[in-house]
């Protein structure tokens, strides 16, 4: 049986929980918070960055969000592919895009509210907000006319990144009216059903963040 390391509100987690989800693959969720040590100690011992989520598969640890896709990909396969064979470089440079340039500025300025007022980073969040901008504009383009991300019919990988880092983006930094496509597809992943899944299961956690949660999604 496959063990996920994970917590329901963690962005990263729920690209992994998608894939999961999306093919009801069979796998026990161990939820990483204050009261389950037992969980944390053996997330230490298989992986001691620290960092979640990690797949656990018998002896195997299988750590990093998009690796862990790809893992189940290969080892775990279902109905759905999130990583088919002739599309892949396109599908890995979005999740990459969505990773990069969309969920880190997100996350520095998360860290950035968290953070007591004497220690915040103006200038980074600054900068994280043009790269948020950035992307904005660069993705509303890349999608117009597209169904999901990569250009196929059905999801991808790229899509497992882009649904909780738009989600979340939106919180942070909002997407101008202007980017309709990109609007439009981040509303398309909130109705998608694995997705939507995930963001019900994180609903209890939302007054954990620390920007505020709006009551719209």
């Amino acid at each position: 049986m496959l063990e996920l390391f994970a917590h329901p509100f963690s962005s990263y987690c729920q690209k992994v929980l998608i894939a999961l989800y999306a093919n009801d693959t069979p796998f026990t969720y161990r939820t990483l918070g204050p009261d389950q040590l037992n969980t944390a100690t053996e997330l230490a011992r298989r992986w001691p960055f620290g960092q979640f989520p990690v797949l656990a598969d018998g002896a195997r640890t299988v750590p990093e969000a998009s690796i862990i896709i790809e893992y189940l990909d290969t080892h775990h396969p279902g109905a759905q592919r999130f990583v088919p064979e002739g599309d892949a470089l396109e599908i890995r440079l979005l999740d990459r895009v969505f990773d990069n340039n969309v969920m880190a500025p997100v996350q520095k300025i998360v860290g950035n509210a968290i953070r007591p007022f004497d220690k915040r980073d103006p200038t980074g969040i600054e900068e994280a907000r043009k790269k948020l901008d950035t992307a904005y504009a660069w993705l509303d383009a890349q999608l117009a006319g597209r169904i999901w991300a990569a250009g196929g019919n059905t999801p991808t990988l790229a899509d497992c990144a882009a649904a909780p880092s738009l989600f979340y983006a939106d919180w942070a930094h909002p997407i101008p009216e202007r980017y309709a496509a990109l609007k439009a597809y981040r509303a398309q992943l909130l109705a998608w059903p694995p997705f939507a899944r995930c963001v019900e299961e994180a609903r209890p956690y939302r007054h954990f963040f620390p920007l505020g949660a709006p009551d719209r999604d």
